[in-house]
């Protein structure tokens, strides 16, 4: 049985405007939903590095805006290198080289993204391949960045992450990301219709998800993302659909770089033991409804501060479980602990208050701050 790959990737989508949206409430009733997914990077070159190789990038090399060509090709095989090893045709379409790794790719092509029309440009790849490849498996990475684009034209080259202006319009802050919102909603719809028009959706895993979120003015300091380590844009939405997977929501935490060996385990694809281990773990054994203990998610960024560059190492990091939070920020040695639970903006901090929380979550950020390959 053919069993092809989609990745639908909608850059900068944020997981609660995904919650409100009658598209994606429809998308979910026929998915299997990841409702608390963790990003690795709020940014999406670490981001999308990680979901690429099933592993952080404090390992695989591209911890940090600057790093795509740090990453650790000979020691970390990507999704793409294993399809491409099982016989599947491998394309991708994205804004620039630099968001995934590009080995293994049979094509990858650059959109323009202030001119191109994303809607047409991908369905007439999935037109294309359909018609070219329907006797063998392909895999197929659509990016959508047209939140970005809006987001880099409207926010970043305006205003900085201090400009009081921007922090205190939060309405139209707001409209600006819904706006751009619908139109990915109408983006996603036309290609999961194209996907069902041609029939793709009869052998294929599709997966729909977001790189990370987008501050709309939340927290002073950052405008955008990339800065901090909170909710807003480091939870993200995923949703697999497959004839045979089942219909449910996962509410327990699962982390972006779970993706990798999930797709692998779901296509039947043995991991290659020549190269290094991977951090993420399968979530089949959860979809299947097996019982398994949640893993800490690990997130890092380089907060630019005062200069209009993000460094080139990490210099905020944080660990989540479903309930706790700690961010360690590394330039100024201040720490941040908050009860998801009780306080979901991540407004009182609760360092130094003697929870023992404090300190297994500290222990575990620290054991994989110096956790190197």
């Amino acid at each position: 049985m053919k069993k092809n790959l989609i990745i639908i990737m909608i850059d900068g989508g944020r997981l609660d405007r995904a919650l409100s949206s009658s598209l994606f409430e429809k998308l979910k009733s026929k998915s299997c939903f990841l409702s608390q997914s963790i990003t690795y990077a709020p940014h999406t070159i670490a981001a999308m590095h990680a979901v690429f190789s099933g592993s952080y990038g404090s390992r695989n090399g591209t911890n940090s805006y600057w790093a795509t060509y740090q990453f650790k090709k000979n020691k970390f095989k990507t999704l793409t290198e294993y399809l491409h090893d099982a016989g599947y045709y491998t394309q991708a379409d994205l804004l620039n080289k630099l968001i995934v790794p590009k080995q293994g790719f049979d094509k990858f092509e650059i959109h323009d993204e202030q001119r191109d029309n994303l809607t047409s440009r991908h369905k007439k790849i999935l037109q294309d391949i359909k018609q070219n490849f329907s006797e063998g498996n392909f895999f197929v990475y659509l990016h959508y960045s047209n939140i970005h684009t809006g987001i880099k034209n409207e926010v970043l080259n305006n205003y900085d992450n201090y400009s009081k202006e921007y922090f205190e319009s939060r309405k139209i802050n707001e409209e600006r990301y819904d706006k751009l919102f619908r139109n990915a909603e109408n983006y996603l719809e036309s290609i999961l219709n194209e996907i069902e028009n041609l029939e793709m959706n009869d052998d294929s895993l599709v997966l729909v998800m977001s790189d990370h979120g987008i501050s709309v003015g939340e927290k002073f300091g950052e405008r955008a993302y990339g800065a901090f380590c909170y909710d807003y844009t480091i939870k993200t939405f995923t949703y697999f659909l497959a004839n045979n997977l089942p219909t449910l929501e996962i509410k327990q935490q699962t982390r972006t770089i779970d993706f990798m060996p999930t797709v692998l385990d779901f296509l039947e694809i043995p991991l290659d033991h020549n190269f290094a281990s991977l951090d993420g773990v399968s979530l089949v054994p959860v979809i299947n409804g097996e019982e398994t203990d949640e893993q800490i998610a690990f997130t890092e960024t380089a907060n630019p501060l005062e200069s209009k560059k993000p460094p080139k190492e990490p210099n905020t990091k944080s660990v989540r479980t479903s309930k706790w939070k700690l961010i360690y920020n590394e330039h100024n040695n201040t720490k941040e602990l908050y009860n998801l639970e009780q306080d979901p903006n991540e407004n009182e901090n609760l360092i130094g208050n003697g929870l023992e929380i404090e300190n297994i979550l500290w222990e575990k950020l620290t054991q994989l701050i110096t956790t190197r390959d």
